[in-house]
């Protein structure tokens, strides 16, 4: 006996056992036929990295003005770092070790670069580019300017090394998933805001 398109239908999504007025809509669509959904393909260039490239000026709106022509100046700071997530990991006192260098991110070493003469801890810090690293405490955190601009991963030569600074870190009231790096307005400046599991560091920079 030949039964009506709609019927067969409907007998497909209950017979998949789920309930369409509980389930997620995402669900339902892949209850009733998962080769109706064309599956996202693999990049066919490149593995996608799970810990993209993030790049964070100050002043913030920094590249939103300057596309528009509204600025001509350059910004005081640029962070460039990658972004790995937590993914149920045990971060601080786990995967990274207290006292031990990490580098900020993931993949190449972050890098710091002031376009214009700041102070840091009452450090003169003129014009120029630096990568950066910390060794995280459970109260405070090390923060190290480097002149290697080309070390990879956790491979620090601390010969190299050109400021450091020690800052407090605090417990979050709420898990950060993304590891960030912000800089955020201060009546002296900017503190760059390092930020991820349940941590948060800030080093004042005036200008």
């Amino acid at each position: 006996m030949k039964y009506p398109l709609a019927v067969c239908c409907l007998s497909l999504i209950f017979s998949c056992g789920n309930k369409p007025e509980t389930a997620p809509a995402s669900q339902k669509i892949k209850a009733i036929d998962s080769n109706i959904i064309k599956k996202e393909t693999a990049n066919p260039y490149m593995q996608v990295d799970v810990s993209p490239m993030d790049m964070a000026y100050f002043p913030t709106d920094y590249p939103i003005k300057k596309m528009n022509g509204e600025v001509a100046a350059l910004p005081v700071a640029r962070v460039i770092y990658s972004r790995p997530h937590l993914g149920g990991r045990k971060l601080f006192g786990g995967l990274v070790k207290w006292g031990q260098p990490w580098r900020l991110g993931a993949n190449e070493a972050t890098e710091i670069r002031f376009f214009q003469p700041v102070t840091i801890q009452t450090k003169k810090i003129e014009v120029g580019q630096y990568s950066m690293y910390a060794v995280p405490y459970e109260d405070r955190w090390t923060i190290v300017f480097n002149s290697n601009l080309y070390s990879w991963g956790l491979k620090f030569d601390s010969a190299k090394d050109v400021f450091s600074f020690d800052i407090p870190a605090r417990i979050m009231p709420r898990l950060i998933e993304h590891f960030t790096m912000a800089f955020e307005k201060t009546a002296t400046g900017a503190d760059l805001i390092m930020a991820w599991e349940d941590r948060e560091a800030r080093l004042p920079i005036q200008f």
